[in-house]
């Protein structure tokens, strides 16, 4: 037998072989023995079938496919806010010249012009109440609310707060589909959350993420900040809309991003609900806020300056300033004391004591308790009320 011959039937039968593996491969693959030993052979790379994870205690929630229905509890009840207010222009003195206005008359004067804003906004109340922020209505002569259904209302502000960056505006209106307010205290970092609003004035418009963190402060937002923190993308026309959970139930009012750009970049911030039900009652209720005042401007511990003052700890904030003739003064604290509790309420960083504060009732008379040198002090103050924030510069 030639060598020809030899070649063509060893390719043939090599032709066969592989066309049986080939088929057997896609239809018995469970006949082949290198699938077990498929991690042992160089460039092949092995999957495996999961198993079951070990008991750790933890029960992960199950993940809905969809989250449409909280989509439909909330939506409705989330509005667009459309602002403007007219511009003063400086008056050209040539304007108030009697010659000169016998011959142009107010011909060159022009008509007023308007700024316009945009946000959102959240119906808390089926009688018309609705929450925002501050900023969106702040200074604006006109309002104007339409709902996710197309109806369009007038409305008007009930009260403001700067120092949470919320507002209270009426509409004249009853029988709306007011949010489900949520708690904050069953919220945890790493569960979903929904941004409901109207960016960039497109329409009603959901976005989805997680929460990023919680209790958020120092990032000079707003006086009070406890924020929660999110992912969810939140851009212009979203400041005052509603950050619900899977459930669709109000957890947040949306305020803020972090983005040099002005886009969303991911960092999101939104006033908790519990802050916003405060402020809110208090607005519906009064019209205004009212928080407790001391006069105490507080520096934190750090460890630089427990070292330098040799404390024992950092417990407590020091007092670097008080405000002349204010309660923290006339009851007898001085600058340099480190302040311990307010009300039996320990106090550990500044913002602690700004929250501790603004609860008080105005008029209520507390202890407080001061680190003054080696020793331990009290003193008894009667609390004022928290003056107002000067209009912005």
């Amino acid at each position: 037998m030639s060598f020809r011959s030899l070649w063509l039937i060893f390719a043939q039968t090599a032709t066969v072989a592989l066309g049986v593996l080939f088929v057997i491969a896609t239809l018995r693959p469970e006949w082949l023995p290198i699938r077990d030993a498929g991690d042992r052979l160089p460039g092949r790379v092995a999957f495996r079938e999961a198993t079951p994870a070990p008991d750790d205690g933890i029960k992960p929630p199950a993940s809905p496919a969809s989250y449409s229905v909280a989509v439909r509890r909330a939506l409705p009840a989330v509005v667009h806010i459309f602002t403007s207010r007219e511009l003063k222009s400086p008056r050209n003195p040539l304007f108030d010249d009697p010659v000169f206005r016998q011959f142009f008359g107010d011909a060159l004067e022009g008509a007023p012009r308007r700024a316009t804003g945009l946000g959102s906004g959240v119906i808390v109340t089926p009688s018309g109440y609705v929450i925002t922020n501050n900023h969106v209505v702040e200074g604006m002569d006109e309002i104007d609310v339409a709902s996710n259904d197309g109806k369009k209302f007038k409305a008007r502000v009930v009260g403001t707060d700067p120092e949470t960056d919320l507002a209270v505006i009426k509409l004249d209106a009853e029988g709306l589909p007011a949010i489900t307010l949520g708690n904050l205290e069953s919220v945890q970092v790493g569960d979903v959350v929904l941004a409901i609003g109207n960016p960039f004035g497109v329409g009603q418009t959901v976005t989805m993420g997680i929460v990023s963190a919680l209790g958020r402060s120092g990032l000079g937002i707003t006086t009070y900040e406890n924020l929660v923190q999110t992912d969810a993308a939140i851009n212009r026309g979203n400041s005052g809309g509603a950050l619900v959970n899977a459930s669709g139930e109000l957890i947040g009012i949306n305020t803020a991003i972090l983005s040099p750009s002005g886009g969303s970049l991911g960092i999101g911030f939104a006033v908790p609900v519990s802050t916003a039900r405060e402020v809110m009652e208090q607005i519906i209720a009064t019209g205004s806020v009212t928080r407790g005042f001391i006069g105490v401007e507080a520096r934190e511990l750090t460890p630089d300056l427990v070292e330098s003052l040799k404390l024992s700890s950092a417990a407590g904030v020091q007092i670097a300033g008080l405000v002349p003739n204010g309660p923290a003064d006339r009851a007898g604290a001085k600058v340099g004391d480190i302040l311990l509790a307010i009300d039996g309420k320990t106090i550990t960083n500044p913002h602690s004591m700004l929250e501790t504060v603004a609860k008080l009732r105005p008029g209520d008379t507390v202890m407080m308790r001061l680190r003054r040198g080696p020793r331990e002090v009290d003193v008894r103050l009667a609390v004022s009320t928290r003056p107002k924030p000067g209009p912005p510069r």
